[in-house]
């Protein structure tokens, strides 16, 4: 009798084995796998005890080539004495069934879609900060399904007869958990931060627990920072420091102290995106961070005279134009370099050289002057030197044609609103005319 045991437990399965849900007990593997191949598969799905797909029959497509594997089953259930536990296995033929491999289970991932969007989204805790303190919303459950969770149960049971899957919802970040803090960290951390930024040579300690009130971070710890404190401070910066359309203060060649206006000649910061540059300075713990976007107007829109803080902004290096004197002087690094007597624009007709701080908007040489003057519409003249300081067309330039050089010649005989300058110097003048140098006309 125990010999018949011993002969039974080498090839028979256990009484109560089964794979995919298959009973095979007191089969021998070959039995087991006939009986795996003539089964009809009704495809039915239940989430718990609710059909959602209701699946078209097909049959298991188990084939001798699954024999090996329904061995290996059998020796992981095999025992020397006969045995009632309850064992469930799992086994994939070889040949895929792509019914159910492909077909079915995008069928259920469609339903799975489908029916949350009847149902309520968990929302997840977070962590943000609001005026400078950090708070935490709390998780809210929700009862929509986990799709990731229920399609790999649906893979795990894919060559059951009917499948059956447990629900499972998708579950909110919960406030006491590592990510919320995390978050709660890194705004702690923000909170701390400051930011030097130097607008020429002048630096402004901006510190996040003044400037940055309210900010929120995301899962993966991307801060977004509420940069509206951060803007009026720019902005404010600007008005302050800039220069573009300013007053500014000069000292003749007489030393006299007057104000001009400034015309094409200043800077001025891009606020929105200096703003942007700072903030992104904050998130990524930027200590220092120097000013960029700095604007002006005219020929380059780069702010001319960024550069220069001597001179009350003006530099050094100049061509001052004295219209009541009819002269101009060339100022290169506070050294006077030249100064010659020129005729500025005619003054009768309106057609006044214009007054204010300007820049040399670029030098040609030699160049064709076209435009219009009074008593002249249209008239087309070649020049050996051109240096325009006004995008309407106004600058040095040589006047070969000009017979009255007299101080009172602008009053009624004057350019078009060029300063003409003798030949015998022009060049000179051109020589020492740089590209953006201020011109101080007054």
């Amino acid at each position: 009798m125990l010999g018949g045991i011993r002969y039974v437990q080498a090839t028979r399965f256990n009484a109560h084995v089964t794979i995919n849900g298959v009973a095979v007990g007191h089969m021998k593997p070959e039995q087991a796998l006939k009986h795996l191949s003539e089964l009809r598969l009704k495809n039915d799905i239940y989430i718990d005890k609710e059909r959602v797909i209701n699946g078209k029959n097909s049959v298991a497509t188990f084939s001798r080539q699954d024999l090996s594997k329904i061995k290996q089953i059998f020796e992981k259930q095999k025992t020397w004495w006969p045995s009632y536990k309850t064992k469930n296995f799992s086994l994939m033929p070889n040949q895929q069934d792509t019914y159910r491999s492909v077909t079915l289970k995008k069928q259920l991932e469609d339903k799975l879609n489908q029916l949350n969007k009847q149902r309520k989204a968990p929302k997840d805790a977070y962590a943000y900060l609001s005026d400078g303190v950090v708070h935490v919303v709390k998780s809210e459950n929700g009862n929509q399904f986990d799709r990731a969770k229920i399609i790999k149960d649906y893979e795990h049971q894919s060559y059951k007869r009917v499948i059956h899957l447990k629900q499972q919802f998708l579950q909110p970040v919960t406030a006491d958990s590592e990510t919320v803090k995390k978050e709660k960290s890194t705004l702690q951390a923000l909170r701390k931060r400051q930011v030097t930024y130097t607008v020429q040579n002048k630096d402004y300690v901006l510190k996040a627990d003044t400037y940055i009130k309210n900010a929120s971070v995301s899962p993966d710890l991307k801060l977004k920072i509420d940069s509206a404190d951060l803007k009026h401070k720019v902005a404010e910066i600007n008005k302050n420091q800039s220069t573009l359309n300013k007053t500014f203060s000069f000292k003749t060649h007489s030393g006299k102290i007057i104000s001009v206006q400034g015309e094409s000649y200043g800077w001025a910061l891009e606020v929105n995106d200096e703003t942007k540059r700072i903030t992104k300075a904050f998130e990524d713990s930027d200590p220092a961070l120097k000013a960029y976007n700095v604007y002006g107007v005219g020929y380059s829109t780069y702010g001319i005279g960024y550069h220069n803080t001597a001179n009350n902004g003006i530099g050094n290096t100049y061509a001052e134009v004295s219209i009541s004197e009819q002269k101009i002087w060339i100022y290169q690094n506070g050294k006077l370099i030249l100064s010659t007597d020129v005729v500025t624009g005619r003054h009768d007709t309106q057609e006044d050289t214009p007054k204010g701080l300007w820049y040399i908007m670029y030098k040609e040489s030699p160049s064709v002057l076209e435009g219009s003057e009074a008593g002249n519409p249209h008239y087309s003249v070649k020049v050996d030197y051109w240096a325009p300081f006004t995008m309407s067309g106004c600058g040095f330039h040589d006047a070969s044609w000009r017979r009255n050089w007299k101080k009172d010649a602008y009053l009624t005989q004057g350019s078009g609103g060029c300063v003409n300058t003798p030949p015998n110097v022009m060049k000179t003048v051109y020589d020492h005319l740089e590209q953006n140098e201020p011109v101080i006309i007054y």
